[in-house]
């Protein structure tokens, strides 16, 4: 698999930066490590790129799924979970764990995460029902707190309308109860919709 080192790095970054937030060592053995990581960000520099990782490494077939730079699916990304989503008929889920690098009050999931994540699945939802989307809305609303760890976000079309989908979604904490809850509007780029009634249009 040509990428193969790619993802080994990425979770080795991912690692890293759950044990950046975690360790206890002293200040000037951080400080060591700080110059060491110095030194291994000036080599991956060497040959980068300033281009998006979703144009540079498009996913075929599904047109706003990026596997590589997206902040939540994204398997190239070390801020991502990241969240790897499985499609259904008109519906999507995943689980994942979210760590100490994703906590807003203490031991809970920063809000704006939860958030982040359901516009992710809510959009996703959308697609496996065939209205990938830009997302026009997101409405949430938070039951409780949801706890850091295991967790499992759920989407469902509620309907369409024209080029929007209306998607429904939420999150359960290890107990099976909702911690938020999301309604989202995803609109169709009309140019994938012209390629969408061509396809059908050809059989």
């Amino acid at each position: 698999m040509p990428e193969t080192g790619y993802l080994a790095l990425t979770a080795s970054t991912r690692a890293l930066i759950d044990a950046q937030l975690r360790t206890r060592i002293d200040s000037g053995e951080a400080l060591e490590i700080a110059r060491e990581i110095d030194i291994l960000v000036k080599r991956l520099l060497e040959s980068s790129s300033t281009e998006p990782l979703g144009v540079a490494f498009p996913h075929p077939g599904r047109p706003l799924r990026n596997d590589h730079g997206n902040a939540v699916v994204g398997v190239r990304n070390a801020i991502a979970p990241p969240v790897a989503t499985v499609w259904e008929r008109e519906r999507c889920w995943a689980e994942f764990t979210l760590g100490a690098s994703y906590e807003g009050p203490p031991g809970y999931v920063h809000g704006g995460v939860c958030a982040l994540i359901l516009d992710q699945v809510l959009g996703e939802g959308a697609a496996a029902a065939g209205y990938p989307g830009m997302t026009a809305g997101l409405t949430i609303r938070f039951h409780r707190p949801t706890p850091l760890g295991r967790l499992r976000a759920e989407a469902e079309l509620h309907e369409r309308d024209g080029r929007k989908a209306h998607v429904n979604g939420h999150i359960l904490d290890p107990d099976g109860r909702v911690t938020v809850s999301a309604h989202g509007v995803y609109v169709m780029p009309r140019h994938l919709q012209e390629s969408d009634r061509a396809r059908h249009a050809h059989g």
